[in-house]
This record gives C-alpha cells, sequence and structure tokens, in this order.
C-alpha cells in the first residue's frame, strides 16, 4: 500500500470512527431524551390519572349529596302525606260520627260560639235533618232564658260541625276548620307518635 492510500484508508478509518462515535453520540442523546420524555409523559399521565381520580371522587360526592337529599326529600313527602292522612281522617271521623256523642259535640261547639243566645245554627243537609232539633233543644236548654236559638233553613256544604249564624256574622265550626285550626299545635305530635 502506498502512502497516499495509507493516508486515505487511515483517513477513512478516523472518519468512520467519527461517524460511529457521531452516531453513538446521537443514539446516547436519543436515548436520554427519549427517557427524559417518558418520564414527562408518565409524570403528566399520574398527574392526569390523580386529578381524573379526584374529579370522579368529587362528582361522587356530589351525586352521593344530591341523591340522599332526594331521598330526604322524598321521606320528607311521604311523611307530608301520612301526617295529612291523619288530619284528613280526624275531618272523616269528626264528620262521621253519629247519635249522642255527635249531638254533644255539635252542642260544645254551639255554646262557645253563641254570643246573644238568638243565633240561628247552618248545618249541612244530613246534619240539619237528623240532628239540628237535638242540637237546637240541648244548646236551648244549656243557655237558659237567653236561649233562642233555631235552625236556619240554609244548608252549607261542610263535611260535619256548624256554622253558628247571626245576621252576616258567622262563626264557622265546620269539623275541617276546627281540624285545621288544631292542626298547627298538633302537627309535631301527631308526627313524633307516627315517626318514633
Amino acid at each position: 500500500m502506498t502512502g497516499i492510500e495509507k493516508i486515505i484508508a487511515r483517513l477513512e478509518a478516523e472518519a468512520q470512527a467519527e461517524q460511529e462515535a457521531l452516531r453513538a453520540e446521537t443514539e446516547a442523546r436519543n436515548q436520554a431524551l427519549l427517557a427524559d420524555c417518558r418520564e414527562k409523559a408518565e409524570a403528566i399521565y399520574e398527574a392526569e390519572l390523580r386529578a381524573g381520580k379526584a374529579a370522579c371522587a368529587l362528582q361522587g360526592e356530589r351525586l352521593q349529596s344530591a341523591a340522599e337529599m332526594e331521598s330526604k326529600k322524598l321521606l320528607l313527602g311521604c311523611k307530608q302525606e301520612l301526617v295529612n292522612g291523619v288530619f284528613e281522617h280526624a275531618v272523616e271521623r269528626l264528620s262521621h260520627m253519629a247519635g249522642d256523642p255527635y249531638v254533644a259535640f255539635l252542642v260544645k261547639q254551639v255554646l262557645r260560639a253563641v254570643q246573644t243566645g238568638d243565633e240561628e245554627l247552618v248545618f249541612n243537609a244530613r246534619d240539619a235533618r237528623k240532628y239540628g232539633k237535638d242540637v237546637v233543644w240541648t244548646a236551648n236548654a244549656r243557655l237558659g232564658a237567653k236561649g233562642r236559638l233555631r235552625v236556619s233553613e240554609e244548608t252549607r256544604d261542610i263535611p260535619g260541625g256548624v256554622i253558628v249564624k247571626r245576621g252576616n256574622v258567622e262563626t264557622n265550626c265546620a269539623a275541617d276548620l276546627l281540624v285545621q285550626l288544631q292542626r298547627a299545635d298538633l302537627a309535631s305530635q301527631v308526627a313524633e307518635i307516627l315517626f318514633a
């Protein structure tokens, strides 16, 4: 091999070595860059995963809270219906009383409402026909000399009870109104009995 060939071979070998070194350095940089990117991607993935889990947990808590609130609302509505049912039943029972106990109840309401003793008593059609005279007679007897009560010709669409009327002034002692007036005082007691 001649001197020029030796120089060319040596230059080629040096170029080959530089190329190999450059390739090795590039490969090392690529591997380092790839490892760095993987590390960053892993960190981003972990952060997104934690954020996603936190968002899911928060959404789950919100949904659970909303479900609990809806459940409480439904339960409260059911309880309210039951309490309403008790008061409706009370009106029903008062309206369907019969005989002497009903007459005594009506007389008691009349005597509470009477001002002068010459009022007229307004009933529903059934009570006017069935109990009107007995109520008037018993109430007048209790009022004594000032007792001049009478059964009105007029009837009202009330479930039971009586309306004491003098001219344009009326005292409503209808069963539904009497129960409604007691409701504010008794509702909490009824609920306590029902849901204790």
